[in-house]
């Protein structure tokens, strides 16, 4: 057990000066049964595009596996009632223009070698619900864990485009934001201790953090910042971390945040799911062999799950995930074609190879190279063509007004990737809903042809999504949630 020493603290706000002064949750296609009118539409009730009042509970079946439940930050299942109102217009405009601030982040980590893909690949499981919030690009998703002896239930953001797991720390000895459950103070668990600054994990923490540490009366310091210029700065420190009373990791690494601020609004700080070896999944490899699922609900109203080790999963297809040596820690994909009605495009393979792609939890918009997405684009308005369009809303150019409708009939899309695996898109995948006057295509262009690509959280909604780091690839199965 440790109580920061005053030295500490000043040290820790000169830190955070010299090292860190710089610088809508949408409403998903809801709940209801859509019927597939052929292999190439939707026939889609307005009413599922509004999320319930009520929260409703997806069912994790006969799964054994460790699991913890995922629910929208925003919706009725949430312990936010702060938020839960419905969602304005201008509620919308952050969300995307804070998605496009996550966006221009990946962006910048990973221009500078896009096309230098390291493609040498190396060629028992605990699930925990997940949550979707307005954080660190927007559409995040929350679930909750225990910290600490004895254990406190603390609510994470879990983002597989991060690395370091952090939780805000009393007492807060620079700022500290408004969070749902009391922040964790680490002098009342017997078990958590700091990192000593000679600790050979001190000096890793550059890799998963971007920061070198620093260092004052022996004890490591961590600091992080993310691309909306949210960050977190604290003590590098080790506890007991407990996913379910029968998976229970001693001696966790995570950051004991000090100074934190940005756009985590509730949550009690973030669970890292990268590749860097101070990650979640790195440090929980001895019991889940670095495999994890989870799926995003198709809705605010229902839940999803976060689960930790392999499983049965029949209905997966497995498609490579490539590893880039300037973004080591993304998981990257090879999207080879997209089809919109049944028909496939006749985008060249290699608009997609010369960007690439990286599948990221925490951007709400997929977005493409600009000839696919043009390509998907045309082909999906000409489908379209009888419903009256709408005005555009941020990145989101292509939006119809489905006011006077109770039904529409909407193009199926697929997405195909290397080794066979395929995602068709549910209703919930096509659309991000403002309201039935806004509904709106949720995908977005690259600027440029060499920009990154990325599999945003809308298209992974209801889909079983598998990550097996250790097997050097991601999977698919449709119908993992509602």
């Amino acid at each position: 057990m440790a109580t920061p020493p005053s030295s500490i603290i000043f040290f820790l706000n000169f830190f955070l000066y010299a090292a860190l002064l710089s610088s809508k949750t949408g409403l998903g296609v809801q709940g209801r049964q859509t019927a597939v009118l052929s292999p190439t539409l939707h026939n889609v009730h307005l009413t599922s595009l509004i999320p319930s009042s009520v929260c409703s509970t997806s069912p994790k079946g006969e799964d054994k596996r460790a699991t913890l439940q995922v629910i929208h930050k925003h919706g009725p299942c949430s312990k936010f009632s702060q938020d839960k109102a419905s969602s304005t217009s201008s509620s919308h405009t952050q969300i995307l223009d804070q998605d496009e601030s996550r966006v221009a982040s990946i962006r910048s980590r990973l221009a500078k070698n896009l096309t230098n893909t390291d493609k040498s690949l190396t060629d028992s499981k605990t699930t925990l619900p997940a949550k979707s919030g307005k954080t660190i690009g927007t559409g995040n998703y929350i679930v909750t864990v225990g910290l600490g002896t004895p254990k406190r239930d603390l609510t994470f953001i879990f983002d597989t485009g991060s690395d370091l797991t952090w939780t805000q720390c009393e007492p807060c000895a620079r700022y500290c934001y408004e969070q749902i459950e009391p922040i964790f103070n680490p002098s009342m668990s017997k078990s958590y201790t700091n990192i000593s600054c000679s600790a050979a994990t001190c000096n890793e923490l550059k890799t998963a953090t971007g920061v070198p540490p620093a260092c004052s009366a022996s004890t490591c310091l961590y600091g992080i910042q993310y691309g909306d210029q949210s960050y977190s700065v604290g003590f590098f420190a080790q506890d007991q971390l407990t996913l379910t009373p029968t998976d229970v990791f001693d001696d966790f690494l995570f950051g004991c945040g000090q100074n934190n601020r940005g756009l985590f609004v509730g949550a009690a700080g973030l669970l890292g799911l990268g590749r860097n070896h101070l990650s979640f999944v790195s440090q929980t490899a001895g019991k889940y062999e670095k495999v994890f699922s989870y799926c995003l609900p198709s809705t605010s109203s229902l839940t999803g799950y976060l689960t930790f080790g392999s499983g049965d999963a029949k209905s997966v297809k497995y498609t490579p995930s490539l590893v880039n040596s300037r973004g080591p820690s993304f998981y990257f994909l090879n999207l080879i074609a997209i089809s919109v009605g049944g028909d496939k495009l006749s985008t060249p393979e290699s608009v997609f190879s010369t960007a690439g792609m990286v599948i990221d939890s925490g951007t709400v918009i997929s977005r493409l190279p600009p000839t696919a997405y043009s390509d998907l684009r045309a082909a999906f308005q000409n489908l379209m063509s009888k419903y009256p369009k709408a005005e555009a809303a941020s990145i989101l150019d292509t939006c119809y007004d489905f006011s006077k409708y109770d039904t529409v009939e909407v193009p199926t899309i697929g997405l195909y990737f290397s080794d066979g695996a395929e995602m068709d898109l549910d209703p919930t995948g096509i659309f991000y809903v403002l309201n039935k006057s806004q509904v709106c295509l949720a995908f977005a262009g690259n600027r440029d042809s060499t920009s990154i690509g990325i599999l945003g959280n809308v298209q992974q909604k209801t889909f079983d999504v598998v990550y097996d780091d250790a097997g050097g690839r991601v999977g698919f199965g449709p119908g993992g949630c509602k």
